[in-house]
């Protein structure tokens, strides 16, 4: 009886669907290869759409609703490139106010990332931001302890530690950090970021003392472009394409590089949780508005291990590694023989989440979150506070502070200008 009864349903069944000309087609076969219906998008929206935002309109499994420029040009330039859905602001505190918004990605210049990502944490937004992660150690703090609290989702946006070659070391870090964790090279490890082992240190990035004011342009909203940084006379060399040349704003080369070069030393290094003892500098006197080069900057940590930057390229002969037992050069050289065959029967790092979206999605942290990635800044901001002070510093890395130096101390928690506190 059963089965009859379970038979004429079916039967039924059809019968009306083909009586109505219904044909059921899955809705990924509609929209094509790896179609998403706009139900099951995350949805984003960009703050800072001068440069690196723009890279970012489009990213798998979310869909853009919102762009937000305090330069009139840069809005409508992009509002030309998107959907128009997408809807332009000048005030990103109205883009945190939308709650259709899953994602905000802040891809502005980096005094203004720690308070965007707290803000838009406190909002209910996941954050993706550009690096370096903040431009203060105090700001980073900030940054982990809203995260923290408000269960969001975070990325910083560098990814060398998980996937491409390393810039021009000429091999990825996967099998860096399995040659690492096979002991074969000994310990403690000296690591050299230099032009010799791949890295250029970018020293175009640097300000102009004595900048004669100019006129806001109509188009940009030059008080809105400050927002926390002190209130100083316009001039286009301070603004958009150089801003990197003034501490206000960023530390030059090594704040646009820095954290892209070191983070994935931090990772291989396994010191993700921590940070370097002591930072060293061998660089010209800075001047305190505009920066200048710098010619080494030597990090060590507590069990002696050190991380060498190399502005000048002096070692022509430098190791990318060199411990004890062996080095590894660019190109993934190495002195250690049969290297390669012994790291191939290590085994893979620990997986990792490397699709932001899938972080969204899961509730699981990426792979480079808010409290690895503001121990790599912290690396970059150390190393910007000691060029700016000219002299060797200690630091508590437990405490995140500097060791009887009030003068360092008090470039960690930097004051803010007007409204803008964190």
């Amino acid at each position: 009886m059963n089965n009859k009864m379970n038979n004429r349903r079916d039967f039924l069944k059809k019968s009306l669907i083909a009586a109505a000309g219904v044909t059921i087609i899955p809705r990924h076969v509609m929209g094509g290869p790896g179609f998403l219906a706009p139900s099951d998008q995350l949805t984003k929206a960009i703050i800072g759409v001068g440069g690196m935002g723009r890279g970012h309109i489009n990213y798998e499994g979310t869909r853009l609703l919102a762009v937000c420029d305090v330069d009139k040009n840069h809005l409508k330039d992009v509002l030309n490139m998107v959907k128009p859905e997408v809807q332009g602001y000048h005030d990103f505190r109205e883009v945190l106010q939308r709650p259709d918004i899953d994602i905000v990605h802040i891809a502005t210049p980096p005094h203004w990332h720690g308070i965007m990502s707290v803000m838009a944490a406190q909002a209910g937004k996941d954050v993706w931001c550009e690096k370096p992660m903040t431009r203060t150690i105090g700001e980073g703090k900030r940054v982990v302890e809203a995260i923290n609290a408000t269960g969001k989702m975070f990325r910083l946006n560098t990814w060398f530690r998980f996937k491409d070659n390393f810039y021009g070391l000429g091999t990825p870090v996967k099998p860096i950090k399995k040659a690492v964790e096979s002991g074969v090279l000994g310990w403690p490890l000296k690591v050299t970021i230099s032009g010799v082992t791949g890295f250029n240190w970018k020293f175009y990035w640097v300000g102009k003392p004595n900048l004669a004011p100019q006129a806001v342009p109509e188009a940009l909203d030059y008080d809105m472009w400050l927002g926390p940084a002190p209130e100083k006379p316009y001039n286009a060399h301070r603004v958009h394409q150089t801003f990197r040349g003034y501490w206000d704003y960023d530390g030059g080369g090594l704040g646009d590089m820095g954290q892209h070069y070191i983070d994935p030393v931090q990772y291989f290094l396994g010191k993700d949780n921590t940070s370097p003892v002591k930072v060293e500098v061998d660089a010209p006197q800075q001047h305190d508005d505009a920066i200048g080069t710098w010619r080494k900057i030597t990090y060590t940590y507590d069990d002696g291990c050190q991380i060498i930057l190399d502005g000048e390229n002096k070692d022509k002969n430098a190791a990318y590694i060199e411990g004890p037992n062996g080095k590894i050069f660019n190109g993934f050289k190495s002195d250690i023989p049969n290297l390669k065959e012994l790291i191939d029967r290590m085994p893979d790092p620990e997986p990792q989440i490397t699709t932001f979206s899938e972080s969204v999605r899961t509730r699981e942290k990426f792979a480079l979150n808010e409290e690895n990635g503001h121990r790599s800044a912290t690396i970059v901001n150390m190393g910007v506070i000691a060029l700016r002070l000219g002299r060797t510093l200690e630091f508590d890395p437990v405490n995140q502070v500097f060791i009887n130096d009030d003068e360092a101390n008090r470039l960690i928690n930097q004051p803010m200008r007007g409204e803008w506190q964190i």
